[in-house]
């Protein structure tokens, strides 16, 4: 395995020359070349996303992994300074994985003046996380868009935890005409159902049994998908108002939003909009302790003589009005 952290480095690996820096390959890299972006503090939500990336790049293909905390996606007041930096750790599990590079770069590398151009997420982008993270997605679909340019690859590999960012790199990508392909691998969670997430390690364990209520409630309400999608977000916020009136004063999760998306586009879907066909996504974001965590389910709302779309089992869903609860794969945020 490779390790690059200059752009230098990383063009050298990527034509297969050594530049006497860098050891290994002799030949250019072999298509297809499949990116996994991540932020680092790999954990096997990430290792999900690096599986996947080796299937779809096959024996003879390369998979590059990004590892970097990118400063454009944090606000003044979030945990930029404290985000967990395992670099050693993850380089490790890189080579468990068989990612044959990785790009690690500085963010003097990554950032070598101001960066005055940044990618505007358009509407999509300015609710939801976006209301609550001003400039988010802005410096998301930066960094990511600068990692293709310099990484060039047929295939870029994301976890759907982020699902909001998933759409909007897929409108970017399209948008753009970068031709590159965007994967998604389902969320992993653990065994109670938590979403696997870095900033995970900032919950107390008291913190942690609290967090579990953000899961119970997207699969309450992932249930009632037969009565509409006001019946999904009523069951949902149940949930969360009995855990609001069950645990001691201040515990509960506070929650910024629970919103049904639609699965393509990220717009609201209307409590009363029963005419609504497709694919959503059932998100919450809350913060428990000090610690804010985000989870989606994958809720389907078709009629049983609807056609199903091609690509609804490729985003890891099931059987027409039903939701995908799995316990499988997540990237770039956390």
């Amino acid at each position: 395995m490779i390790v690059a952290s200059t752009r230098g480095e990383l063009a050298v690996a990527l034509a297969g020359g050594t530049g006497g820096c860098l050891p290994g390959r002799q030949q250019k890299v072999a298509a297809p070349v499949i990116l996994v972006p991540t932020m680092g503090a790999l954990h096997d939500g990430h290792r999900a996303l690096l599986r996947r990336a080796r299937e779809l790049a096959g024996s003879g293909g390369t998979v590059v992994v990004s590892i970097f905390v990118n400063p454009l996606q944090f606000g003044p007041s979030e945990d930029l300074d404290k985000y967990p930096r395992t670099l050693e750790a993850d380089l490790a599990a890189c080579e468990a994985e068989g990612v044959d590079l990785v790009f690690a770069p500085s963010v003097r590398e990554m950032y070598p003046q101001e960066q005055v151009v940044t990618v505007d997420p358009g509407p999509a982008g300015e609710i939801l996380e976006g209301e609550f993270r001003p400039g988010f997605f802005h410096g998301v679909l930066t960094v990511v868009l600068k990692l293709f340019s310099l990484v060039r690859p047929d295939t870029a590999v994301f976890g759907q935890k982020d699902a909001q960012q998933l759409v909007l790199v897929r409108r970017m990508s399209a948008d753009f005409g970068l031709g590159i392909e965007i994967e998604a691998v389902p969320t992993v969670r653990a065994a109670d159902g938590l979403a696997l997430a870095s900033r995970n390690k900032y919950l107390s364990p008291e913190e942690r049994s609290v967090a579990l209520v953000l899961h119970r409630a997207l699969a309450t309400g992932a249930a009632a998908v037969s009565g509409g999608p006001g019946a999904v977000l009523i069951a949902a916020q149940a949930v969360l108002d009995d855990a609001a009136r069950s645990l001691p004063a201040g515990a509960s999760p506070r929650v910024d939003y629970l919103a049904l998306a639609d699965g393509r586009s990220y717009e609201p879907i209307r409590n009363d909009d029963f005419d609504f066909h497709g694919t959503a996504v059932l998100a919450i974001a809350a913060r428990v302790g000090t610690t804010r965590l985000i989870d989606n389910v994958i809720v389907n709302f078709f009629h049983l003589d609807d056609p199903e779309p091609s690509d609804v089992r490729d985003e890891g869903q099931n059987e027409k009005g039903s939701s995908n609860l799995g316990t499988e794969p997540h990237a770039a945020d956390d």
